[in-house]
């Protein structure tokens, strides 16, 4: 059987046709709806690095150096920062629930107004950090560094509206 040139035509103009709608859909959907993978930036040295503001739910940073970085703002739910320096890092605002820091090292950071509701804090150096206003709700951490934090604790959280002393259970 022998097809003419007409239709040919019109089957392979049909096949273009539904093909250009395809990629069409697939570049607006992937405009309107970007993927939310998480980032692995396990080992990197991130140095004063600035991450303020962005959504990075479920990444991966663990043994990364992080000092002076800027994480102001961040949505960090769910992170892994299993021993990562963030000495000196800003994580004002920042999203940290559910987070895993165990042995990371948030000496002279700033935790003010941020949320760890319910991260793991084993072994974490929250030395000299500022938490005003940080709310430290079912975060479990070293009982020395619970006094350490317990010390300085004052404010309120304006995202979740509770004081920071009562959700570390101070006295």
């Amino acid at each position: 059987m022998i097809l003419s040139h007409q239709k040919v035509s019109l089957v392979f103009g049909g096949i273009r046709g539904c093909v250009c709608v395809l990629v069409m859909a697939i570049a607006i959907l992937t405009f309107l709806c970007p993927p939310a993978f998480a980032l692995d930036y396990n080992r990197e040295s991130l140095i004063q690095a600035d991450f303020s503001g962005q959504v990075l739910t479920d990444s991966e940073f663990t043994k990364a150096n992080m000092r002076g970085s800027n994480l102001s703002h961040a949505d960090l739910r769910g992170v892994q920062m299993f021993g990562t320096n963030l000495e000196g890092a800003n994580l004002e605002g920042a999203n940290l629930s559910y987070a895993t820091l165990d042995s990371a090292r948030m000496v002279d950071a700033n935790l003010k107004d941020a949320v760890l509701e319910g991260a793991f804090a084993a072994s974490t150096k929250f030395n000299r950090a500022n938490i005003e206003g940080a709310d430290f709700t079912d975060v479990l951490m070293r009982k020395d560094m619970h006094d350490i934090l317990c010390e300085v604790a004052t404010g309120t959280n304006p995202t979740t509206g509770r004081e920071t002393r009562e959700t570390l259970e101070c006295d």
